[in-house]
């Protein structure tokens, strides 16, 4: 392995897939707490009922979440020209990791959200507590903790899913592992890729999971 040569390149992809996680962290965390909180309020006999709003948000996480994302990226195309005027390139790959992640993410804050009491809310609102008052102060803090370990898994989904950004011309680790690594039968430039993913999913984890028990512990 000449690391002379490959080293400038490895330090490269590390900032192409720091860009696109952190970018479709930031928004996929964002509009999927959106999303799923939308899914929970306006479900029947929720503080927003609105079966409407419910059944949209629904069918649409339904619609897009099972497809495998490599399927995604093209069924996509036409939406990521309109949006960020390319269907190649790393902002056309992450617009794509933002939309999917902030499906993935929807379901789990509305999974854990209605593992809250319903007892607690109702105490809420016979106290008079607006539906963003409730949300504010017994909604997310209720659920923070499963909130921050899905946020944690949904953290390790989108660095997978940077895995494949070279289809797209996007670059990134996965992208240098395939060229320089497997493609010229370099295993050990893969080990090392492979070492990195693994060291920062470890890092995540552990830093999700602390924070996690903190939350429980208030």
């Amino acid at each position: 392995m000449d690391w002379a040569n490959l080293g400038p390149l490895l330090w490269q992809a590390a900032g192409e897939t720091l860009y696109m996680v952190l970018i479709t962290l930031v928004a996929g965390g964002f509009f999927g707490l959106l999303i799923g909180l939308g899914l929970y309020l306006t479900r029947a006999g929720n503080l927003l009922e609105n079966r409407v709003v419910f059944t949209v948000l629904n069918v649409l996480i339904n619609l897009i979440r099972p497809v495998p994302f490599i399927i995604f990226l093209v069924a996509l195309g036409p939406v990521t020209r309109f949006v960020t005027g390319r269907t190649i390139g790393i902002d056309a790959f992450t617009f794509a990791m933002c939309v999917m992640a902030s499906v993935v993410f929807a379901r789990l804050v509305e999974q854990n959200l209605v593992t809250i009491d319903p007892g607690v809310v109702e105490a809420a609102r016979a106290m008079g507590a607006s539906p963003l008052r409730i949300i504010r102060t017994v909604l997310v803090p209720e659920a923070l903790a499963p909130l921050i370990l899905g946020y944690t898994f949904l953290f390790v989904g989108v660095l997978d899913m940077s895995a494949i950004g070279g289809y797209l011309g996007a670059g990134g680790l996965g992208d240098f592992a395939i060229v320089h690594g497997y493609q010229q039968y370099n295993w050990g430039v893969t080990f090392v890729v492979v070492v990195i993913i693994v060291a920062v999913v470890q890092l995540v984890q552990v830093l999700g999971n602390t924070l996690a028990k903190r939350a429980l512990r208030r």
